[in-house]
């Protein structure tokens, strides 16, 4: 096995961020056990790029910090698929489907609008 397959599965996060103030684009960065950021666009996540800023800053890390939660946007990421670069498989007719139901709901205050 190759160190980088080694350093993917040990990764542990300690901390996730969203960086929805930042110049040019919206962030997810991942604060590493050992020391390491991972620091992606929030796009690649679309219920997370849709959630509102209160949504998307309630999440828990868990299974041994290896896994994020976010309970009120049904969103699951690893830390393992983050280092490998992997971006949401959700299916589009999945999403908008979820989309649809979120119209349903009341509206939440800094909600983002679909276009």
């Amino acid at each position: 096995m190759s160190s980088s397959a080694i350093d993917i599965q040990e990764a542990r996060a300690r901390s996730v961020s969203i960086n929805d103030e930042a110049v040019t684009v919206d962030l997810v960065d991942v604060d590493l056990v050992d020391g390491r950021t991972i620091i992606v666009p929030l796009v690649w996540f679309p219920r997370l790029w849709h959630g509102t800023p209160m949504e998307r800053n309630h999440m828990e890390i868990f299974g041994d910090v290896t896994y994020i939660h976010w309970p009120d946007l049904d969103e699951d990421l690893t830390v393992a698929g983050l280092l490998a670069g992997r971006q949401s498989a959700e299916s589009l007719g999945s999403l908008r489907a979820w989309l649809a139901s979120r119209r349903t709901t009341p509206k939440k205050r800094g909600a983002r609008r679909i276009t």
